[in-house]
């Protein structure tokens, strides 16, 4: 019974927490991203990385959340982006007009961090190996769906400046067929090698 209420009272915080601080939410965001990734069958260090850091001419850093590593020497940016806040108040509104209010604020916010992300051109990081576009993940599915539901041009937006919006489910299919060419590749690797000798 003590555990449970201990329990209870660590989710209702956790719960506070990620509605009122940007940065722990940003954090959890992270967290859930690498635990997909570490789902996904691809290996840290190896096929992906994390928070790699780069200094700009100018000195300001550019730090993406994840960069995943593609065969022939091509890399792919995913940047976790947490849009809790007003989901949450959209979500607990007694009333329809707050409901709606909170709603057009989610999406909103999803629109700047689109923006944002938009502005930091991360694939120009990696040149010419670089995919041209960044994976921005949501990490709440039902936001990300009730977005999209509520705004379908939003996916279009963010296509339009090279971002392309994934959530949980989405990732992890692009993940494991990420990890699918991987295999594909260290097996004609393997082919070759064999060849040769």
């Amino acid at each position: 019974a003590n555990l449970n209420l201990r329990m209870s009272d660590e989710a209702r915080s956790l719960t506070q927490a990620l509605k009122g601080d940007a940065k722990i939410q940003g954090n959890w965001g992270e967290l859930v991203l690498e635990s997909i990734l570490e789902s996904s069958g691809l290996r840290k260090g190896e096929e992906y990385v994390v928070q790699d850091s780069h200094t700009q001419s100018d000195g300001s850093r550019l730090q993406p959340d994840v960069v995943i590593k593609l065969p022939e020497g091509r890399s792919l940016v995913v940047d976790s982006k947490v849009s809790i806040t007003a989901y949450a108040r959209h979500t607990e509104a007694t009333d329809s007009a707050t409901a709606e209010q909170e709603l057009a604020a989610h999406i909103q916010s999803l629109r700047q961090h689109i923006q944002g992300l938009s502005g930091k051109n991360y694939s120009a990081l990696y040149g010419a190996g670089s995919v041209d576009f960044v994976l921005m993940f949501v990490p709440i599915e039902p936001a990300f769906l009730l977005a999209l539901k509520t705004a379908p041009n939003l996916y279009q937006e963010a296509l339009a400046k090279n971002i392309v919006l994934v959530c949980p489910s989405t990732l992890m299919a692009t993940l494991r067929t990420v990890a699918h060419l991987w295999r594909q590749d260290r097996s004609e690797e393997r082919r070759v090698g064999k060849e040769c000798l």
